[in-house]
């Protein structure tokens, strides 16, 4: 239990830390968001009366006060551009980002494990071989290349999927395929290494030796011994995808929080970037979490907290 609590107490201080250090680093970028919303012909006295409005006259640190205690009711406030609430937008944008990453992750959870396991059981072997090179050519592969190279052959050329946009059920199969494909081959690599460990175990040589099939062997003992680095890059990769990866939704204009985070910093709209910001740390946070509790379920000997 005082695991728990302990860090259940560094989570809160790792949101605050992001919390405090967005704010500070947005303030001190240059751009002023009167500026950006009223234009250069603006009077001075319309930009101070727009700047009192917004509260943005206050000290830094009285602005970031005000802040928190918003947030401690459960108000994220409102745009400074389209004046809507931060909240409406949070729930338009981050299913769209949640959706777009569990289908990213479950690609490269089908390709790269099945691929990890079997160039592992083929090592040394040109299977093994052909493994490892398609899956250095997939990593090697960037987003911004990638993405447009399947937009264009299964978009343009063959006409089988929208080009880009969310109006078709089929439009997230392109963005998701692009960050599934990178991940699928990270799984690959990370299974094989984690799985040749152990099939040289003294327990595996055992289990063999009691005569149990090898699909058994596999499947039952040495996988699940291996699980644990495999769960770590999972839930790091997770995190990465519920963060919002702005170059692929930029590409294929999905319109999740990567890309409103984005369009925020341009913008200068300090509430927004602060809200989405909050999201992403919170996200990492709770994969975080989940990512210990399937430790515990993987290997009882680790203790919650541990890794």
């Amino acid at each position: 239990m005082t695991s728990i609590f302990k860090q259940i107490s560094s989570f809160a201080t790792v949101i605050f830390g992001v919390l405090l250090l967005t704010f500070l680093l947005i303030h001190l970028v240059p751009g002023d968001p009167v500026e950006v919303m009223l234009g250069e012909s603006a009077s001075t006295a319309d930009r101070e009366v727009l700047r009192a409005e917004l509260g943005l006259n206050q000290p830094i640190m009285a602005q970031f006060g005000r802040y928190l205690h918003k947030l401690a009711h459960g108000d994220f406030g409102q745009s400074i551009h389209t004046k809507t609430p931060i909240v409406e937008m949070l729930k338009t944008r981050y299913p769209a980002t949640v959706k777009l990453a569990v289908l990213s992750l479950l690609i490269g959870i089908f390709i790269g494990v099945p691929m990890g396991i079997y160039a592992a059981l083929k090592a040394n072997h040109w299977q093994d071989i052909m493994v490892t090179l398609i899956s250095v050519r997939l990593s090697a592969m960037p987003a911004f290349w990638l993405g447009p190279m399947l937009m264009l052959i299964f978009a343009v050329w063959l006409g089988w999927l929208p080009v880009s946009g969310m109006e078709s059920r089929t439009s997230i199969i392109l963005p998701a395929l692009t960050l599934g494909f990178g991940l699928s081959a990270i799984l690959t690599r990370m299974t094989r290494t984690s799985l040749l460990e152990v099939l040289g175990d003294d327990y595996i040589r055992t289990a063999r030796a009691k005569g149990l099939d090898e699909k058994t062997v596999i499947l039952r003992h040495a996988l699940r011994a291996a699980l644990l680095p495999i769960i770590t890059i999972v839930g790091l990769q997770m995190g990465s995808l519920l963060a919002g990866t702005v170059i692929t939704e930029t590409i294929f204009s999905w319109d999740g929080i990567g890309r409103m985070l984005v369009e925020s910093i341009e913008k200068r709209d300090y509430p927004v970037t602060q809200a989405c910001v909050l999201v992403v740390a919170l996200s990492y946070v709770i994969v975080n979490l989940v990512t210990d509790i399937l430790y515990r379920l993987a290997d009882p000997r680790v203790k919650f907290g541990a890794n």
